[in-house]
């Protein structure tokens, strides 16, 4: 690729991630673009070395539904002046209990949670399913045949995660939590 042809193409790509709305497949980046994997790996890891620099406001992040280009933290006071964001309710302790259960157990079933949480669940789902930040997954082969529940890429985006694989350790969590005490 020629130093001409490589730059081009590298502004392709962040014009394609500027105005992406959701992060953007690699298959997607390759395909319009019109250019192979390795290249697009290669062009995506140098926008993101550019855009480490301390004094830039973006930051380019690889999620689990792609390439995302994204405000970095510091910054996101500002953005929000000029948003003026519309203040959605925050999600309520006990549909926080609920997703963390979730997220560690999955897939797990109405049932299950409320064996661990010792109280009702479905307020809590139903607002968990309603922001997208659990799904069905499946139902159990067991009798009712009762629906499994299961993370989703939201939340994946959400926490900042590429993959479930990413969460903390739960024994980290818990030690941690004997420490602030």
């Amino acid at each position: 690729m020629t130093l001409l042809f490589r730059d081009y193409t590298k502004g392709i790509i962040e014009a394609l991630l500027f105005v992406a709305t959701d992060a953007i497949s690699l298959a997607n980046i390759c395909r319009i673009a019109e250019i192979e994997t390795a290249d697009a790996l290669e062009l995506l890891t140098e926008l993101q070395k550019e855009y480490q620099m301390e004094s830039r406001g973006l930051q380019l992040q690889k999620l689990a539904a792609g390439w995302q280009l994204t405000t970095k933290p510091k910054f996101a006071p500002y953005v929000e002046r000029l948003y003026k964001r519309k203040t959605t309710a925050a999600i309520s302790q006990a549909a926080l209990e609920t997703l963390a259960i979730v997220a560690y157990r999955q897939p797990v079933s109405r049932a299950e949670l409320e064996l661990i949480r010792g109280v009702n669940s479905d307020s809590s789902l139903n607002t968990l399913l309603e922001r997208e930040l659990i799904e069905e997954k499946g139902r159990r082969n067991a009798p009712g045949r009762p629906v499994l529940y299961g993370t989703t890429k939201m939340f994946l985006k959400h926490f900042g995660f590429r993959e479930i694989s990413e969460l903390p350790a739960l024994d980290n969590l818990c030690s941690q939590k004997e420490v602030k005490r």
